[in-house]
């Protein structure tokens, strides 16, 4: 089992920056990669920006690149996901995601964050 902790998230205006931070625990060694989702009322839940957990490969939805940038900790165990030129569309509830590795495997969800960019 895999535990995730979410924080930031909250109220920003248009053009506004905020950072997210995702610490995760328990079986980590089998934890493949980690990142971000996000699902806006009425619509499904879409990648944001994943990293593989060894070699910090990266990945990001078309619509956040150039925007956002996710980072890991020296320790491996910790994501963030820094949010430049927020626009209203990018008001969801943001999910940490840590993927195991492996034929079956497995997704473990945080708890989800609201972030709200309006003025």
């Amino acid at each position: 089992q895999v535990q995730l902790v979410e924080s930031g998230g909250g109220l920003v205006q248009p053009g506004g920056s905020l950072r997210l931070s995702c610490a995760a625990s328990g079986n980590i060694l089998s934890v493949a990669s980690m990142g971000w989702y996000r699902q806006a009322p009425g619509n499904q839940r879409e990648l944001v920006a994943l990293t593989t957990r060894l070699s910090g490969v990266t990945t990001y939805g078309d619509s956040v690149k150039g925007r956002f940038t996710i980072s890991r900790d020296n320790d491996l165990m910790t994501v963030h996901l820094q949010m430049n030129s927020l626009r209203p569309e990018d008001t969801a509830v943001y999910y940490c995601n840590a993927k195991s590795r492996g034929p079956g495997s497995i997704d473990y969800w945080g708890q989800g964050t609201q972030v709200t960019v309006s003025s």
